[in-house]
Protein backbone atom coordinates (compact mmCIF):
# COMPACT_ATOMS: atom_id res chain seq x y z
CA UNK A 1 0.00 0.00 0.00
CA UNK A 2 1.55 3.14 -0.84
CA UNK A 3 1.41 6.39 1.40
CA UNK A 4 -0.27 8.00 -1.67
CA UNK A 5 -3.47 5.88 -0.94
CA UNK A 6 -3.87 7.39 2.75
CA UNK A 7 -5.79 10.56 2.86
CA UNK A 8 -5.67 12.09 6.85
CA UNK A 9 -7.08 14.69 7.67
CA UNK A 10 -5.29 18.18 7.31
CA UNK A 11 -3.56 19.63 10.85
CA UNK A 12 -6.39 23.06 10.68
CA UNK A 13 -8.48 24.73 13.28
CA UNK A 14 -11.90 24.04 12.37
CA UNK A 15 -13.70 26.94 11.03
CA UNK A 16 -16.95 25.78 12.43
CA UNK A 17 -16.47 27.17 15.40
CA UNK A 18 -16.37 30.88 16.53
CA UNK A 19 -12.74 30.12 18.95
CA UNK A 20 -10.22 28.05 19.25
CA UNK A 21 -11.30 27.99 22.55
CA UNK A 22 -15.15 26.48 21.85
CA UNK A 23 -13.50 23.47 19.83
CA UNK A 24 -11.40 22.57 22.50
CA UNK A 25 -13.95 22.77 25.12
CA UNK A 26 -16.25 21.10 22.67
CA UNK A 27 -13.68 18.25 22.33
CA UNK A 28 -13.54 17.96 25.89
CA UNK A 29 -10.18 19.06 26.50
CA UNK A 30 -11.13 21.41 29.02
CA UNK A 31 -12.01 19.59 32.50
CA UNK A 32 -10.63 22.35 34.62
CA UNK A 33 -9.44 25.68 33.89
CA UNK A 34 -9.01 29.03 35.69
CA UNK A 35 -11.50 32.18 34.61
CA UNK A 36 -13.41 30.54 31.24
CA UNK A 37 -14.71 34.03 30.19
CA UNK A 38 -11.55 35.19 30.91
CA UNK A 39 -9.51 32.17 28.69
CA UNK A 40 -11.90 32.62 26.11
CA UNK A 41 -11.03 36.31 25.72
CA UNK A 42 -8.03 35.36 26.26
CA UNK A 43 -7.53 32.87 22.92
CA UNK A 44 -9.72 35.23 20.60
CA UNK A 45 -7.60 38.04 20.73
CA UNK A 46 -3.75 38.77 19.63
CA UNK A 47 -1.27 36.07 19.77
CA UNK A 48 -0.36 34.65 23.53
CA UNK A 49 2.45 32.53 24.42
CA UNK A 50 1.68 29.29 26.50
CA UNK A 51 3.48 26.12 27.34
CA UNK A 52 3.17 22.51 28.67
CA UNK A 53 6.09 20.66 30.40
CA UNK A 54 7.18 17.37 30.13
CA UNK A 55 9.22 15.27 32.70
CA UNK A 56 11.66 13.10 31.28
CA UNK A 57 10.72 10.66 33.94
CA UNK A 58 11.59 7.86 31.19
CA UNK A 59 12.82 7.24 27.51
CA UNK A 60 9.97 8.51 25.80
CA UNK A 61 6.71 10.05 25.90
CA UNK A 62 3.41 8.16 26.16
CA UNK A 63 -0.51 8.58 25.34
CA UNK A 64 -1.30 10.79 28.11
CA UNK A 65 1.42 13.12 26.93
CA UNK A 66 -0.12 13.17 23.27
CA UNK A 67 -3.38 14.96 24.83
CA UNK A 68 -1.25 17.68 25.71
CA UNK A 69 0.87 17.59 22.27
CA UNK A 70 -1.99 18.07 20.14
CA UNK A 71 -3.20 20.59 22.75
CA UNK A 72 -0.18 22.37 22.12
CA UNK A 73 -0.47 22.26 18.37
CA UNK A 74 -4.37 23.09 17.91
CA UNK A 75 -3.45 26.60 20.06
CA UNK A 76 -0.79 27.00 18.23
CA UNK A 77 -2.75 26.60 14.35
CA UNK A 78 -5.14 29.18 16.29
CA UNK A 79 -1.97 31.52 15.89
CA UNK A 80 -0.92 31.42 19.89
CA UNK A 81 3.36 30.60 20.62
CA UNK A 82 4.15 27.76 22.03
CA UNK A 83 6.53 26.67 24.15
CA UNK A 84 7.83 23.15 24.48
CA UNK A 85 9.40 22.94 28.39
CA UNK A 86 11.21 19.62 29.39
CA UNK A 87 11.96 19.17 32.29
CA UNK A 88 16.02 18.85 32.91
CA UNK A 89 15.80 20.10 36.62
CA UNK A 90 12.30 18.67 37.39
CA UNK A 91 13.21 15.36 35.80
CA UNK A 92 15.28 14.95 38.78
CA UNK A 93 13.13 14.67 40.78
CA UNK A 94 9.63 14.06 39.17
CA UNK A 95 6.39 15.07 40.52
CA UNK A 96 4.64 13.22 43.30
CA UNK A 97 2.80 9.95 42.59
CA UNK A 98 0.11 9.10 44.32
CA UNK A 99 1.86 6.30 46.29
CA UNK A 100 5.32 5.77 45.72
CA UNK A 101 8.24 7.70 45.72
CA UNK A 102 9.63 7.95 42.55
CA UNK A 103 13.42 6.45 41.90
CA UNK A 104 15.75 8.96 41.32
CA UNK A 105 17.66 8.75 37.94
CA UNK A 106 20.70 9.80 37.33
CA UNK A 107 21.69 12.86 35.87
CA UNK A 108 23.51 11.46 32.60
CA UNK A 109 20.37 9.36 32.62
CA UNK A 110 17.86 12.47 32.73
CA UNK A 111 20.15 14.64 30.32
CA UNK A 112 20.09 11.59 27.92
CA UNK A 113 16.05 11.61 28.02
CA UNK A 114 15.75 15.56 27.94
CA UNK A 115 17.00 15.23 24.17
CA UNK A 116 14.92 12.26 23.86
CA UNK A 117 11.90 14.00 24.97
CA UNK A 118 13.04 17.16 23.15
CA UNK A 119 13.13 15.74 19.93
CA UNK A 120 9.59 14.37 20.50
CA UNK A 121 7.73 17.04 20.80
CA UNK A 122 9.53 19.03 18.35
CA UNK A 123 7.90 16.93 15.76
CA UNK A 124 4.61 18.11 16.90
CA UNK A 125 5.10 21.98 16.14
CA UNK A 126 6.12 24.51 13.95
CA UNK A 127 9.33 26.52 14.25
CA UNK A 128 8.77 28.68 11.57
CA UNK A 129 6.40 31.71 11.44
CA UNK A 130 5.61 34.71 13.30
CA UNK A 131 4.19 32.22 16.01
CA UNK A 132 7.03 29.57 15.81
CA UNK A 133 7.43 27.55 18.65
CA UNK A 134 10.63 27.59 21.09
CA UNK A 135 11.77 24.64 22.95
CA UNK A 136 13.30 25.22 26.61
CA UNK A 137 15.17 23.37 29.35
CA UNK A 138 14.02 24.98 33.63
CA UNK A 139 17.08 23.64 34.00
CA UNK A 140 18.60 26.60 32.45
CA UNK A 141 16.99 28.64 35.62
CA UNK A 142 17.48 26.48 38.40
CA UNK A 143 20.94 25.15 38.03
CA UNK A 144 22.17 28.41 38.31
CA UNK A 145 19.95 29.08 41.64
CA UNK A 146 21.42 28.42 45.28
CA UNK A 147 19.45 27.01 47.98
CA UNK A 148 19.84 30.42 49.91
CA UNK A 149 18.67 32.27 46.63
CA UNK A 150 15.77 29.65 46.14
CA UNK A 151 13.99 29.71 49.68
CA UNK A 152 14.64 33.56 49.92
CA UNK A 153 13.48 34.55 46.55
CA UNK A 154 10.96 32.01 45.77
CA UNK A 155 10.24 29.86 48.79
CA UNK A 156 8.45 32.75 51.00
CA UNK A 157 5.69 32.74 48.85
CA UNK A 158 4.46 29.47 49.56
CA UNK A 159 2.24 28.59 52.33
CA UNK A 160 3.15 25.21 53.72
CA UNK A 161 -0.95 24.66 54.34
CA UNK A 162 -1.61 25.50 51.02
CA UNK A 163 0.93 23.10 49.37
CA UNK A 164 -0.31 20.13 51.80
CA UNK A 165 -3.93 21.04 50.63
CA UNK A 166 -2.38 19.55 47.05
CA UNK A 167 -4.58 16.74 45.91
CA UNK A 168 -0.82 14.60 45.03
CA UNK A 169 0.73 15.82 48.36
CA UNK A 170 -2.18 15.12 50.41
CA UNK A 171 -2.92 11.38 49.18
CA UNK A 172 1.00 10.86 49.62
CA UNK A 173 0.31 12.11 53.17
CA UNK A 174 -2.61 9.80 54.07
CA UNK A 175 -0.74 6.82 52.50
CA UNK A 176 2.14 4.45 54.21
CA UNK A 177 5.16 5.71 51.98
CA UNK A 178 4.50 9.29 53.29
CA UNK A 179 6.03 12.24 50.70
CA UNK A 180 9.51 13.17 51.14
CA UNK A 181 10.72 16.58 51.29
CA UNK A 182 11.98 16.52 47.35
CA UNK A 183 8.63 15.38 46.08
CA UNK A 184 6.90 17.87 48.43
CA UNK A 185 9.31 20.74 46.79
CA UNK A 186 8.03 19.82 42.97
CA UNK A 187 4.92 21.96 43.44
CA UNK A 188 7.61 25.07 43.83
CA UNK A 189 9.82 24.12 41.00
CA UNK A 190 6.84 24.06 38.82
CA UNK A 191 5.73 27.39 40.09
CA UNK A 192 9.04 28.78 39.22
CA UNK A 193 8.83 27.64 35.85
CA UNK A 194 5.77 29.72 35.00
CA UNK A 195 7.31 32.29 36.43
CA UNK A 196 10.65 32.74 34.60
CA UNK A 197 8.52 31.84 31.21
CA UNK A 198 6.50 34.58 32.26
CA UNK A 199 9.19 36.80 32.75
CA UNK A 200 11.40 35.82 29.73
CA UNK A 201 8.48 35.35 26.99
CA UNK A 202 5.47 36.97 29.06
CA UNK A 203 4.15 33.73 28.94
CA UNK A 204 0.31 33.67 30.46
CA UNK A 205 -0.94 30.07 29.99
CA UNK A 206 0.21 26.77 31.17
CA UNK A 207 -1.53 23.50 29.89
CA UNK A 208 -1.04 19.94 31.74
CA UNK A 209 -3.54 17.07 33.09
CA UNK A 210 -6.04 17.70 35.32
CA UNK A 211 -4.09 15.57 37.76
CA UNK A 212 -1.61 18.49 37.73
CA UNK A 213 -3.80 21.06 38.86
CA UNK A 214 -1.77 21.81 41.66
CA UNK A 215 0.95 22.26 40.20
CA UNK A 216 -0.52 24.26 37.55
CA UNK A 217 -2.06 26.47 39.98
CA UNK A 218 1.00 26.75 42.09
CA UNK A 219 2.59 28.95 38.90
CA UNK A 220 -0.11 30.93 38.42
CA UNK A 221 -0.86 32.39 42.54
CA UNK A 222 3.40 32.78 42.41
CA UNK A 223 2.85 35.47 39.20
CA UNK A 224 0.16 36.81 40.90
CA UNK A 225 1.82 37.52 44.18
CA UNK A 226 5.40 38.53 42.91
CA UNK A 227 4.24 40.21 39.64
CA UNK A 228 0.47 41.41 40.96
CA UNK A 229 -0.59 39.94 37.48
CA UNK A 230 -3.06 37.10 36.20
CA UNK A 231 -1.64 34.25 34.24
CA UNK A 232 -3.87 31.03 33.53
CA UNK A 233 -4.06 27.47 33.26
CA UNK A 234 -6.10 24.60 31.82
CA UNK A 235 -6.16 20.87 32.94
CA UNK A 236 -7.11 18.51 30.66
CA UNK A 237 -9.53 15.10 31.67
CA UNK A 238 -7.40 11.95 32.26
CA UNK A 239 -8.84 9.69 29.67
CA UNK A 240 -10.42 6.85 30.77
CA UNK A 241 -12.61 3.93 28.85
CA UNK A 242 -15.98 3.73 29.04
CA UNK A 243 -15.82 0.67 31.79
CA UNK A 244 -13.55 3.40 33.86
CA UNK A 245 -9.92 1.51 33.00
CA UNK A 246 -7.33 3.89 32.50
CA UNK A 247 -6.80 4.53 29.45
CA UNK A 248 -3.37 3.41 27.27
CA UNK A 249 -3.02 0.49 29.61
CA UNK A 250 -2.69 -3.06 28.65
CA UNK A 251 -1.23 -5.41 31.48
CA UNK A 252 0.71 -2.54 33.41
CA UNK A 253 2.37 -1.41 29.82
CA UNK A 254 2.20 1.66 28.65
CA UNK A 255 1.90 2.71 25.12
CA UNK A 256 4.88 5.06 24.42
CA UNK A 257 5.21 7.09 20.91
CA UNK A 258 8.54 5.71 20.54
CA UNK A 259 8.60 2.98 17.94
CA UNK A 260 11.13 1.05 19.43
CA UNK A 261 9.15 1.12 22.80
CA UNK A 262 6.09 0.55 21.03
CA UNK A 263 5.69 -0.72 16.92
CA UNK A 264 3.71 1.01 14.81
CA UNK A 265 2.17 -1.95 14.44
CA UNK A 266 1.53 -2.36 18.10
CA UNK A 267 0.64 1.28 18.11
CA UNK A 268 -2.07 1.10 14.99
CA UNK A 269 -3.55 -2.53 17.06
CA UNK A 270 -4.42 -0.10 19.89
CA UNK A 271 -6.28 2.43 17.96
CA UNK A 272 -8.00 -0.55 15.90
CA UNK A 273 -9.45 -2.13 18.83
CA UNK A 274 -11.16 1.28 20.36
CA UNK A 275 -14.78 0.44 21.61
CA UNK A 276 -17.52 1.63 20.20
CA UNK A 277 -18.27 3.34 23.46
CA UNK A 278 -14.68 5.03 23.23
CA UNK A 279 -14.46 5.81 19.59
CA UNK A 280 -16.18 8.99 19.08
CA UNK A 281 -14.23 10.87 21.79
CA UNK A 282 -11.30 9.09 20.65
CA UNK A 283 -11.54 11.19 17.29
CA UNK A 284 -12.34 14.26 19.30
CA UNK A 285 -9.03 14.41 21.25
CA UNK A 286 -6.56 13.00 18.73
CA UNK A 287 -7.64 13.67 15.63
CA UNK A 288 -8.18 17.14 13.46
CA UNK A 289 -11.26 15.54 12.20
CA UNK A 290 -13.76 18.47 11.53
CA UNK A 291 -16.74 18.28 13.71
CA UNK A 292 -18.90 17.82 10.83
CA UNK A 293 -16.76 14.56 9.92
CA UNK A 294 -16.94 13.54 13.58
CA UNK A 295 -20.60 13.77 13.22
CA UNK A 296 -21.01 11.84 10.25
CA UNK A 297 -18.76 8.98 12.25
CA UNK A 298 -20.91 8.96 15.30
CA UNK A 299 -23.77 7.94 12.35
CA UNK A 300 -21.70 5.05 11.25
CA UNK A 301 -21.21 3.79 14.66
CA UNK A 302 -24.99 3.95 15.51
CA UNK A 303 -26.19 2.55 12.44
CA UNK A 304 -23.44 0.28 11.23
CA UNK A 305 -21.33 -0.54 13.78
CA UNK A 306 -19.81 -3.62 12.15
CA UNK A 307 -17.80 -1.66 9.73
CA UNK A 308 -15.47 -0.41 12.34
CA UNK A 309 -15.17 2.84 9.72
CA UNK A 310 -14.36 5.24 13.44
CA UNK A 311 -12.28 3.34 14.24
CA UNK A 312 -9.95 2.51 11.40
CA UNK A 313 -10.09 6.35 10.78
CA UNK A 314 -9.19 6.89 14.07
CA UNK A 315 -6.33 4.48 13.78
CA UNK A 316 -5.28 6.03 10.53
CA UNK A 317 -5.16 9.78 11.57
CA UNK A 318 -3.36 8.92 15.32
CA UNK A 319 -0.74 6.54 13.46
CA UNK A 320 -0.24 8.92 10.85
CA UNK A 321 0.23 12.18 12.89
CA UNK A 322 2.79 9.86 15.60
CA UNK A 323 4.43 7.62 12.65
CA UNK A 324 4.48 9.28 9.24
CA UNK A 325 2.71 8.14 6.35
CA UNK A 326 5.23 5.64 5.43
CA UNK A 327 4.98 3.22 8.73
CA UNK A 328 1.47 4.00 8.40
CA UNK A 329 0.75 2.42 5.25
CA UNK A 330 3.29 0.11 6.08
CA UNK A 331 1.13 -1.39 8.98
CA UNK A 332 -2.37 -0.85 7.03
CA UNK A 333 -0.83 -3.23 4.73
CA UNK A 334 0.18 -5.46 7.15
CA UNK A 335 -2.81 -5.83 8.88
CA UNK A 336 -4.66 -6.54 5.49
CA UNK A 337 -2.10 -9.15 4.31
CA UNK A 338 -2.25 -10.74 7.79
CA UNK A 339 -5.95 -10.98 7.86
CA UNK A 340 -6.57 -11.96 3.81
CA UNK A 341 -7.04 -8.95 2.43
CA UNK A 342 -3.25 -8.67 0.91
CA UNK A 343 0.21 -10.38 0.02
CA UNK A 344 2.35 -10.98 2.64
CA UNK A 345 5.04 -11.44 0.39
CA UNK A 346 4.84 -7.90 -0.48
CA UNK A 347 5.04 -6.59 3.20
CA UNK A 348 8.59 -4.97 4.50
CA UNK A 349 10.36 -7.20 7.17
CA UNK A 350 10.90 -5.27 9.95
CA UNK A 351 6.52 -4.20 9.71
CA UNK A 352 6.05 -7.87 9.43
CA UNK A 353 8.19 -9.22 12.40
CA UNK A 354 6.52 -6.77 14.46
CA UNK A 355 3.41 -7.56 13.58
CA UNK A 356 4.02 -11.27 14.28
CA UNK A 357 5.51 -10.47 17.64
CA UNK A 358 1.87 -9.35 18.74
CA UNK A 359 0.23 -12.64 17.61
CA UNK A 360 1.09 -16.01 19.54
CA UNK A 361 4.50 -16.87 17.93
CA UNK A 362 7.48 -19.29 18.57
CA UNK A 363 11.07 -19.57 17.29
CA UNK A 364 11.63 -23.22 15.95
CA UNK A 365 14.98 -24.74 14.22
CA UNK A 366 14.89 -24.79 10.64
CA UNK A 367 13.57 -27.96 8.47
CA UNK A 368 10.67 -28.04 11.65
CA UNK A 369 7.47 -29.39 10.58
CA UNK A 370 4.08 -27.58 10.04
CA UNK A 371 2.62 -30.13 12.61
CA UNK A 372 5.40 -29.58 15.13
CA UNK A 373 4.78 -25.56 14.57
CA UNK A 374 1.21 -25.86 15.00
CA UNK A 375 1.45 -27.10 18.12
CA UNK A 376 4.68 -25.04 18.96
CA UNK A 377 2.51 -21.40 18.46
CA UNK A 378 -0.38 -22.89 20.38
CA UNK A 379 -2.42 -22.95 17.70
CA UNK A 380 -3.45 -26.32 18.69
CA UNK A 381 -3.00 -28.58 21.54
CA UNK A 382 -1.34 -31.87 20.36
CA UNK A 383 0.13 -33.29 17.32
CA UNK A 384 -2.54 -35.37 16.38
CA UNK A 385 -5.05 -32.07 16.79
CA UNK A 386 -2.43 -30.82 14.28
CA UNK A 387 -2.59 -33.89 11.75
CA UNK A 388 -6.46 -33.65 11.75
CA UNK A 389 -6.42 -30.11 11.06
CA UNK A 390 -4.49 -30.17 8.18
CA UNK A 391 -6.48 -33.29 6.70
CA UNK A 392 -9.65 -31.43 7.16
CA UNK A 393 -7.93 -28.39 5.03
CA UNK A 394 -8.06 -25.84 7.73
CA UNK A 395 -4.50 -24.78 8.14
CA UNK A 396 -2.28 -22.42 5.67
CA UNK A 397 1.01 -21.04 5.82
CA UNK A 398 2.61 -18.40 4.48
CA UNK A 399 -0.95 -17.99 2.34
CA UNK A 400 -0.55 -21.36 0.64
CA UNK A 401 -2.61 -24.07 1.94
CA UNK A 402 -0.92 -26.80 3.68
CA UNK A 403 -1.81 -30.37 2.33
CA UNK A 404 0.92 -32.97 3.98
CA UNK A 405 1.46 -32.97 7.49
CA UNK A 406 5.19 -33.82 6.35
CA UNK A 407 5.56 -30.34 4.79
CA UNK A 408 8.20 -27.94 6.57
CA UNK A 409 8.44 -24.23 7.74
CA UNK A 410 10.03 -22.78 5.31
CA UNK A 411 10.11 -19.15 6.68
CA UNK A 412 9.20 -18.05 3.14
CA UNK A 413 8.45 -14.47 4.04
CA UNK A 414 10.34 -11.07 4.14
CA UNK A 415 12.83 -11.59 6.83
CA UNK A 416 12.95 -15.23 7.05
CA UNK A 417 9.54 -15.79 9.05
CA UNK A 418 5.90 -17.56 8.41
CA UNK A 419 2.69 -16.94 9.23
CA UNK A 420 0.60 -19.71 10.52
CA UNK A 421 -3.17 -20.15 9.80
CA UNK A 422 -5.51 -22.05 11.18
CA UNK A 423 -8.96 -21.33 10.20
CA UNK A 424 -10.14 -17.83 9.16
CA UNK A 425 -9.28 -15.96 11.77
CA UNK A 426 -6.06 -17.98 13.88
CA UNK A 427 -2.77 -16.76 13.29
CA UNK A 428 0.53 -17.15 14.39
CA UNK A 429 4.09 -16.35 13.51
CA UNK A 430 6.84 -18.65 13.27
CA UNK A 431 10.46 -17.39 13.77
CA UNK A 432 13.63 -19.71 11.94
CA UNK A 433 16.56 -19.93 14.62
Amino acid sequence: MSNTALTTAPQAIDPSFENVWDEIVWRGLVHVSTDQEALRALLAGDPITYYCGFDPTAPSLHLGHLVQLLLLRRLQLAGHKPLGLVGGSTGLIGDPRPTAERTLNTRETVAEWVDRLRAQVERYLSFEGDNAARMVNNLDWTAPLSAIDFLREIGKHYRVGTMLKKDAVSARLNSEAGISYTEFSYQILQGLDFLELHRQYDCVLQTGGSDQWGNLTSGTDLIHRVEGTSAHAIGTPLITNSDGTKFGKSEGNAIWIDAELTSPYAFYQFWLSTADADVIERLKVFTFLTRAEIEEYAALVENEPFRRAAQKRLALEVVATVHGADATAAVIAASDALFGQGDLHALDAATLRSALDELPNATVPAGTSVVDALVATGLVSSLSEARRAIKQGGVSIDGERVDDDAAVVAGSLPGGVSVLRRGKKTLSGVFLG
